[in-house]
């Protein structure tokens, strides 16, 4: 058998079918206005300063990358070390390493990667673009929208900026069942069901987003 298709190499193999079906879906997610990495964002905890659990994810610098990218660095690192290996092993005693064996054995390696490859995405992404805020400190405020036409059913991409000045991009679908957004018009965050922000027209032109 060959090095992608033989048992013993199975978790890398669902490793890179993982990354690509992730950027099919953000790519689809893009196409009509639904953002998978807006959803997985919404769904991690909130890092800090406090807990063990802070510091393990502020070490693989979630909250100043984007998690979904996070995600894949560790895809991508796990997958690449496991091949590695286990091509390795072969070339040295002839035969692969057991599938669970080889597996927890990359696991170093893409939280390595993430560790690593992170630290040179948080640089390169602008610096305004962070989630690290409670998402209620958000509402009352005033964003843009920027891709899609929000609609009730059918949420579009804003862009809001916290107190610290900071972008945040988000779903929004209008408060009111006869609204419609479209690209570039003010709106006012009301409330938030999920992953969605309410909105409605921003009551106040002299209040813009800042």
């Amino acid at each position: 058998m060959s090095l992608f298709t033989t048992p013993q190499n199975l978790p890398f193999g669902i490793a890179f079918a993982l990354i690509v079906g992730i950027a099919l879906l953000e790519g689809l997610g893009m196409m009509i206005s639904l953002s998978p990495s807006n959803w997985l964002d919404d769904w991690l905890p909130e890092t800090g300063h406090e807990s063990a659990l802070d510091r393990v994810l502020g070490w693989l610098h979630l909250g100043r990358v984007p998690s979904l990218v996070l995600l894949l660095l560790f895809l991508t690192g796990y997958a690449l070390f496991g091949y590695s290996l286990q091509l390795v092993c072969r070339g040295l005693v002839g035969h692969y390493l057991p599938a669970w064996l080889a597996g927890l054995a990359a696991v170093p390696a893409g939280l390595a990667t993430v560790r690593g490859l992170g630290a040179l995405v948080a640089h390169i992404i602008p610096r305004d673009e962070s989630t690290a805020v409670s998402a209620q400190t958000l509402l009352g405020r005033v964003g843009t929208v920027y891709a899609g036409h929000a609609r009730q059913g059918l949420a579009a991409q804003a862009r809001v900026r916290d107190e610290h000045g900071r972008s945040h991009y988000l779903l929004v679908e209008p408060d009111l069942a006869d609204e419609v957004f479209e690209e570039g018009a003010q709106v006012l965050l009301v409330s938030k069901s999920g992953a969605i922000y309410r909105v409605i027209r921003n009551p106040h032109p002299a209040l813009v987003e800042s």
